[in-house]
């Protein structure tokens, strides 16, 4: 492992080891993970046991653009004999499988997709009839109940193998003689037949090389940062325990910041309120199932506003809980209660942490009560504390958390914080030039980075290249700071070739008119209009609509005559409305630099009396209000009891929507499909956070008359 994180950083590709790993001291002094196990006194039986007998288990994330190039290095060292990746069995859910039952009955392409998008993963199987007949099917068809009883049979069948995410198995000897091999789809890959569980069953030595996007959007915004002022920053050299920093992400100021930029996390921060390193660590891993499910936050949160009154009920304990105020957080926490209070080996805690992990799955997790609870009343613990334990530790078998791989992911979230602080534009270009990453799309992103105060230029033709760039700008115009202009990736329906092409005939000049352009770079029609769509040409030609004026007029070149050249009157073309600009706008690139769509809006809806976002805060706890905006995002997380969130964008900020499950059911039409939602109900304020608890929804897409957005839906 230390030989490819050697390979990585020779190649200046950022890495950092996740997990158990940052248990091991000497995973530290090699560089695989940055965090210092004796800094964090983290339990160094999470990362290797004897009663394991097995090699650990480490993993490293790698740049998410640049993990093939360690992929390659790996299959180059071992060769595809000696070294191959994981495979993964994808089973069928009831989306897939009615696709692929829907395709074997000749229902129509279009019936096919509008049978599955009735069905969302959380929904109840006995109830895929209910579902369908909503979605307009008669359920009492003869092939609708066949394919209801097909589906029904193939739900958990295996459909395909396909590759793990980055567990490779490297071999002394030739790997065909230890598993099946077989070529990958993707080239120069091979993968072998079996599963993660089929390894470990077996013993074979598998290691991670994952990818994140965290990780190339922190590594461009150094190298951007590099580039415009000549200041070289990394990981290890930023100013550690900013109380800036924490200020903003105490107010949850955190969009385009790793793992704390979620609805959930956002919630979260102005109520736990991190002000050093470790209460991001526990930040990070108190928003999970585990910690949720085990009863585990809200004693946490109180504690926290009163440490005084936090009473331990042994001074062997007090050492395991003292750093989270007497609340077990992680995993490594379980394991140490263990170990202390009830007597367990450290291989044996360990056993526990893996059955916690599995127990869902598989069962197993009731065969330790008996010890665990029968240590604990040996040592003197009450069996109600006893108890409450065991329920917690069940929590955790949803997902806890564990120290080490919270305090890995802690310094990526202090990092992006830091650099979206004191960088805004270099960490929004970074994040705008590494998608499709995170939580939020490029149009929120760019709006959050204007707000700022960071100047935003828009595509541009003799300017922008494929990635967006910072600019130096006028003393006048940002106060010296850097300018960011965006790149025409942004551009729906134009290729890299193109740019390319474009980006390496400018360096005799900028294009001084579209014919010029043309001549130039041969580009047709076809790659043309893209351009004007995305208003990229105003700088040669004028606003959109001369823009596609222009374009339409350009013909091939004849043989002999080349481009005819020939005077043309500039015809009298009106100039786009700011409806036009936005419509237009999100159509080509996604997003708009000019008025907010819902600014447009707004006349209209201020006569319905619609509150704005930035005017929530003056609201008083339980007024009923009512607000407008684009669907940003959809969730319901399994341990919300089927609640769902949903997060709106009017022109002054986000709209935080809580739906309860009723009205959810009642409305779910509304709920799953609309654009721009119309929300009516209650203010809930509470420690500074703010929350609509909806009584009532409407779909008000037809308003925006065709304007294209999207949502980041039940991730």
């Amino acid at each position: 492992v230390y030989d490819i994180v050697r390979f990585a950083r020779s190649q200046h590709i950022l890495c950092q080891g996740r997990g158990s790993a940052a248990n091991s001291a000497v995973c530290y002094c090699l560089g695989i993970t940055e965090v210092d196990p004796a800094r964090f006194n983290l339990l160094f039986e999470r990362f290797i046991s004897r009663e394991r007998d097995e090699p650990p288990d480490i993993d490293v994330d790698f740049e998410h653009e640049r993990r093939e190039e360690v992929i390659q290095y790996l299959y180059r060292k071992y060769g595809r004999d000696h070294a191959a990746l994981a495979a993964t069995v994808i089973t069928y859910q009831p989306r897939s499988a009615i696709r692929d039952v829907g395709k074997a009955l000749g229902f129509s392409l279009e019936q096919v997709e509008q049978l599955a998008g009735a069905i969302r993963y959380w929904d109840d199987r006995n109830k895929l009839e209910k579902r369908i007949a909503e979605a307009g099917f008669a359920a009492d068809n003869l092939r609708i109940q066949k394919l209801l009883n097909l589906v029904s049979e193939l739900l958990g069948f295996p459909r395909h193998l396909s590759q793990h995410v980055g567990g490779f198995v490297i071999s002394r000897g030739p790997l065909s003689k230890l598993v099946p091999i077989e070529n990958a789809a993707m080239p120069e890959r091979t993968v072998i037949q079996w599963e993660k569980d089929d390894l470990e069953a077996l013993g074979l030595l598998k290691i991670d090389v994952l990818a994140l996007g965290m990780l190339s959007a922190i590594r461009k915004c150094f190298d951007y940062i590099k580039a415009y002022r000549g200041e070289r920053l990394s990981m290890s050299t930023l100013p550690a325990e900013d109380p800036k920093v924490y200020g903003m992400i105490q107010k949850a100021d955190t969009i385009g910041v790793f793992q704390i930029e979620s609805r959930a996390q956002m919630s979260m921060l102005p109520r736990l309120k991190p002000a050093n390193f470790y209460d991001l660590v526990i930040e990070i891993a108190i928003v999970r199932p585990g910690p949720i499910q085990g009863d585990m936050v809200h004693p946490y949160l109180k504690r926290r506003r009163d440490p005084g009154k936090v009473d331990y009920p042994s001074k062997a304990l007090e050492a395991v809980l003292e750093r989270t105020l007497g609340v077990p957080i992680f995993q490594e926490q379980v394991m140490q209660i263990a170990m202390v209070a009830a007597g367990f080996s450290a291989g044996e805690a360990d056993q526990l942490r893996r059955a916690m992990a599995a127990w869902k799955r598989k069962g197993g997790l009731e065969q330790f009560r008996p010890k665990l609870l029968a240590g604990m009343l040996a040592r003197g613990y009450q069996p109600e504390f006893a108890e409450q334990i065991f329920h917690q530790i069940k929590g955790f078998g949803d997902y806890g958390f564990p120290e080490s791989h919270s305090a890995s992911f802690a310094l990526l979230a202090y990092v992006s914080s830091w650099l979206k602080y004191y960088e805004p534009a270099a960490f929004c270009c970074a994040l705008l030039n590494s998608q499709p990453m995170g939580f939020y799309r490029p149009a929120q992103l760019v709006k959050d980075a204007q707000r700022h105060g960071v100047v935003v230029k828009p595509v541009d033709v003799n300017t922008s290249g494929w990635d967006s760039h910072l600019e130096a700008s006028l003393e006048s115009e940002n106060n010296g700071q850097a300018v960011l202009r965006l790149g025409m990736r942004q551009i729906k329906g134009i290729s890299l070739n193109i740019v390319q092409n474009i980006v390496k005939n400018r360096i005799k000049g900028q294009y001084s008119d579209i014919t010029d352009l043309v001549k130039r770079t041969g580009l047709s029609q076809s790659n043309l209009r893209p351009l004007a769509a995305a208003n990229a040409l105003s700088s040669i030609s004028g606003h959109r609509h001369l823009a596609y004026w222009q374009v339409a007029g350009i013909e091939q070149a004849a043989p002999l005559w080349g481009l005819a050249k020939f005077r043309e009157t500039t015809p009298l073309l009106k100039i786009p409305t700011d409806w036009n600009t936005a419509l237009a706008d999100y159509a080509s690139c996604g997003l708009t630099l000019e008025k907010h769509p819902l600014e447009l809006l707004r006349p209209e809806l201020a006569g319905q009396g619609i509150c704005t976002a930035d005017r929530l805060a003056r609201k008083k706890n339980g007024q009923f209000i009512r607000v407008a905006g684009l669907v940003l995002n959809r969730q319901r997380p399994g341990t919300a009891s089927g609640v769902v969130f949903i997060t709106l964008e009017d022109e002054t900020g986000h709209i935080n929507l809580v739906v309860w499950p009723k009205i959810a059911e009642a409305l779910r039409k509304t709920v799953l499909q609309s654009k721009l939602m119309f929300a009516a109900g209650q203010v809930q304020i509470e420690s500074g956070v703010i929350h609509l608890i909806v009584s009532h929804l409407r779909d008000d897409s037809h308003r925006l008359g065709g304007l294209q957005t999207k949502s980041r839906d039940f991730h």
